[in-house]
Order: C-alpha cells, then sequence, then structure tokens
C-alpha cells in the first residue's frame, strides 16, 4: 500500500532544516577545478527531496565532472504563456574555519539563527525552493504558468562550468522560460520615516552592474637590481595601479538607482541630490546597505592582485596586477576609454573575465505579484527597485532573453548588518526570515 503524502506539512516546518542540511554539504568555488570541492553530492540530495513528492527531476553537468545542475518542471493551469525559473545556486565561496564563531559548515542553529558559509548566499533561497516546491507537489497546487526550478553550479567563478555553459551548451533546458527570479533582492531595509516610525521596504533587483576582470601588464628591460632603472615594469605598473585605484569615475544615475532613491526620499525626507558634492554621505544614512548603492553610482576599478619579480635583486622584464572592475549599464566603451587615458600606453590590459551588466524595467505583472505577496504577509512592505553592485547568473539567462529579477524574501532585523554576511564571516540567516520567505514565496507562485 502506497503511503499517502502528509498535506498538513508546511514550507515553514521544513525551510530551516533544508537549509541547514544543504549548508553541511560543502560545496566551495575556488575558481579552479582542482581545488573545486563540485556540487555534485548537493545536487543529487535536492534531487532526491524533490523526487520523494513525485517530481522527475533532470541532473546535468556543466562542462566538467562533478559541476552539478538539477531541473524540475511543475505544469501550470496555462500553458501557452511563458514559464518562470526560480533559481538558486549550490556553490559557495571558501570560508576559513579558524576565523568563524562557529563551523562554517555546520549549518548549526544558534540564537535563531542558522549559521554558515551559503546561508546568505544563497542557500537560503535554495532551502526555501526547495520548501516550496515539496509543497506545491505534495498537495496538488497548480501554478498559474509553468515553472522551472533551476539548481545550478558555479555562479560564484562567474558560471563557466555553471550557467555560461548551460546557455552556450544545453539551452534546451531553459525552453519556454520568459521570466526568472533568483538573487539578490527581496530583502527589507529598515528606514525612518520623516513623520516618525519606521517603514520596511523590500529591495527588487532590477540591474546589475557589468562584472570586467582585468590584467593589466607592463613590460621593461630586465637587470640588476643595483643600478639605476628609470624603466622599471614595477614602477610602471605599481604608478598605473595606484592611479586607477584612486580614481573616481564620473556619478552616473541609472533608472533603478533613480527609481530606489526617490522612493527612499519620499519615506525619509532625505535629499539625495546629484548635484552634491556629499551624495554619497547622504546615502550612507541607510547604514549597511549604503556599501551597495555607493557602489552603484559610479564604474570602480579595485586592484586586487599584484605579481611581479623572482628575486629580491633582480629587475624583473615583466609586472602584472589584476583588478576588479564593475561598469554601470551602457558605460562599458566610456569606461574602457577613461580606463587607457589613466593606464597610459606603456601598460597593456585584456579582460580575464567580461560578463555585461544587466537592466530592466520595474513593472509588469510580475512585479506585481512580488509587491502582492508581500503585502500579504507583511501589510508594511513598499517594494522598490535598486541596482546590485555585484552580479548573478540574471547575466546568462539575459543571452536567451529571459527577464530577470533578484528576488529572495527575506523580513530581516533592523539591526543586521545583512551586506556584511555576504562572503563574511559568521555568515547567518534569521529563522524568522526563512519562514516569512516561504510563506512570501508560496502566495508569490501561487500568483505569477
Amino acid at each position: 500500500m502506497t503511503a499517502q503524502p502528509d498535506h498538513s506539512i508546511q514550507p515553514t516546518d521544513e525551510v530551516v532544516d533544508f537549509v541547514s542540511s544543504l549548508i553541511r554539504f560543502d560545496t566551495s568555488n575556488t575558481g579552479e577545478l582542482e581545488t573545486t570541492k563540485g556540487e555534485e553530492d548537493c545536487a543529487r540530495w535536492v534531487a532526491a527531496q524533490l523526487e520523494a513528492v513525485g517530481y522527475e527531476c533532470e541532473y546535468v553537468e556543466s562542462g566538467a565532472p562533478g559541476r552539478a545542475n538539477v531541473f524540475a518542471r511543475l505544469e501550470g493551469a496555462d500553458r501557452s504563456r511563458g514559464a518562470l525559473m526560480v533559481h538558486g545556486h549550490l556553490d559557495v565561496v571558501p570560508a576559513e574555519a579558524a576565523d568563524w564563531s562557529v563551523h562554517p559548515f555546520s549549518g548549526a542553529v544558534v540564537d535563531d539563527y542558522v549559521w554558515g558559509r551559503g546561508a546568505i548566499d544563497m542557500k537560503n533561497m535554495v532551502g526555501m525552493m526547495v520548501a516550496v516546491a515539496r509543497h506545491f507537489k505534495r498537495t496538488g497546487i497548480v501554478p498559474p504558468r509553468d515553472i522551472v526550478w533551476a539548481f545550478v553550479a558555479d555562479e560564484e567563478a562567474g558560471g563557466k562550468y555553471g550557467c555560461r555553459w548551460l546557455v552556450e551548451n544545453r539551452p534546451d533546458v531553459f525552453d519556454g522560460v520568459t521570466e526568472a527570479v533568483g538573487e539578490v533582492g527581496g530583502y527589507s531595509l529598515t528606514v525612518p520615516r520623516k513623520d516618525g516610525g519606521e517603514r520596511r521596504l523590500y529591495l527588487i533587483e532590477t540591474a546589475e552592474k557589468g562584472m570586467l576582470w582585468m590584467k593589466l601588464t607592463a613590460r621593461a628591460r630586465a637587470g640588476h637590481g643595483s643600478m639605476i632603472h628609470r624603466d622599471n615594469a614595477v614602477t610602471i605598473l605599481a604608478e598605473a595601479v595606484a592611479k586607477l585605484g584612486n580614481h573616481q569615475f564620473p556619478l552616473v544615475l541609472s533608472p533603478a538607482v533613480k527609481e530606489f532613491l526617490t522612493a527612499v526620499a519620499e519615506e525619509t525626507g532625505y535629499a539625495f541630490d546629484p548635484d552634491s558634492p556629499d551624495l554619497e554621505g547622504t546615502v550612507a544614512k541607510l547604514g549597511s546597505i549604503s556599501r551597495i548603492i555607493n557602489a552603484t553610482l559610479r564604474d570602480t576599478a579595485n586592484p586586487t592582485m599584484l605579481k611581479a619579480g623572482y628575486k629580491a635583486n633582480v629587475i624583473p622584464a615583466t609586472a602584472e596586477a589584476v583588478l576588479d572592475c564593475r561598469v554601470l549599464p551602457g558605460r562599458q566603451a566610456a569606461f574602457e576609454r577613461e580606463v587607457d587615458e589613466i593606464i597610459g600606453p606603456d601598460v597593456t590590459r585584456e579582460w580575464m573575465t567580461e560578463l555585461p551588466s544587466y537592466e530592466t524595467t520595474f513593472d509588469g505583472d510580475l512585479v506585481d505579484a512580488m509587491n502582492s505577496a508581500l503585502l500579504a504577509v507583511d501589510p508594511e512592505a513598499r517594494t522598490v527597485p535598486y541596482m546590485l553592485s555585484a552580479g548573478t547568473d540574471a547575466k546568462h539567462f539575459a543571452r536567451l532573453g529571459i527577464r530577470c529579477f533578484g528576488f529572495i524574501p527575506l523580513r530581516l532585523p533592523p539591526e543586521l548588518d545583512f551586506t556584511a554576511l555576504f562572503h563574511g564571516v559568521d555568515e547567518r540567516v534569521p529563522v524568522d526570515s526563512l519562514k516569512f520567505g516561504v510563506e512570501v514565496l508560496e502566495h508569490f507562485l501561487k500568483n505569477c
């Protein structure tokens, strides 16, 4: 006799255990195949949770053994509509256990938080996806349109062995998908009202900067370190890197940034004057989120790596530097011209990684569904668009014409320094935020 599914189990009953279990899979992505753990065990666990309630899952390795992805589809009421993809990546950045209060791969539940690498980026969403997906299948809920659940590899290293490979080699797994939700958005920002009290804004990502990892190289004559060298590759490179690292690119307010600042100004009364020399200072009043918002006002070029020489008394013939550049939508050509002017003719540049910016508008039925879902669980919510200073798999999905949003619904304690938890020590997510998130996600997917 076949056991009947327990319809009394709710996503809120399972989500904390799921997130904790996911964190215990060490899926550290170093960016190198030789040292990356791989996502296979985690992906197979996800597939097992979905198959246990009746899903048919497709397991796909993306360009290298162990770089695992899982896809499942839930048929909707109107199959003529484009499908909605809900996606989450299974890999995480590495963590040094000695730096943490708890072991980063313990998934410990302590002080009403789930702790560990990936708790925020982004096994929280993966756990919510699994919980809601199981609930829909178990109870026979039919969404308005097809939902594609996508659990993918290698986001933390740009998707070469993840979404980039899938888009280029297996676009069929995205057949029929017209819209998608994933990281990084849907979380709350509590701001002071201009008339007293507080307001929770929920930030929906509608844009993200381009990600360009750039290598600079200087070449000159090698020689003995005891002699005079006016033509020194290390000096040439160091001067160029210092100029570029200290350079302030021009202020450019993209549509998503303008809409965000306008909404915040309406609530707080803050004057975000683009002509003010202290615009960044006004943004800083918003707390930790200002790390992201201020980084979306301009292009950035941050030096991250230097390499030169092999002996203390030898002037090397070459010197190299790597910079992490993040470029606003529509700015790449102007950014490249500005960089070339700064570094001068004696330094060459090349792109090691080049992922474009992305932006969409804050409108349409899907945005309305996000707003309604948040209001259903938090009547004090207000949704606002914003731009992410980093990048996500949306850059790859957009190549297929998929419209992407960042939407991982989390109601956060106002005192939590949320942005510091991304790739940070003691990464953790509130238990209540996870339970809030699955309630919102369930409502959203019932009305998407």
